[in-house]
Formats: structure tokens, sequence, C-alpha cells
């Protein structure tokens, strides 16, 4: 029980709530994601207005 309990934290400890807001339209999302071999992974492509390269990120360790 102590092996699943350690696996259950480390995963956890692993999730990223992420903000992100296009630099062009304004829009924001906020999403969860997965910190791994140090970038985040949120499945996050677009925003609404086409743009795929224009964001500001901001990360908060949940």
């Amino acid at each position: 029980m102590k092996g699943r309990v350690a696996q259950v934290t480390t995963a956890a400890s692993n999730r990223v709530k992420v903000r992100i807001r296009c630099r062009r339209c304004g829009e924001k999302f906020i999403l969860r994601g997965r910190r791994d071999k140090g970038r985040i992974d949120t499945g996050f492509r677009q925003c609404l207005c086409d743009n795929t390269e224009d964001f500001e990120i901001d990360e908060h360790w949940e």
C-alpha cells in the first residue's frame, strides 16, 4: 500500500495549472497539464483567433 501512495503523490506533483492569454485578441484559457521533461503538456494548440504562437503563459503548481 505504501508504494501506491507514493506513486499517486508523485503523479499529482507533476500536475500544473496553466493560464494562457492570447496577446492578439486577449482571450484567456485556464488548463491543467502535466510536466514532462521540462515541458508542460496541456493539449492546447491555438486560440479561437487562429493564433498559434503569441501567448502569455503563467503556470501554477497544484
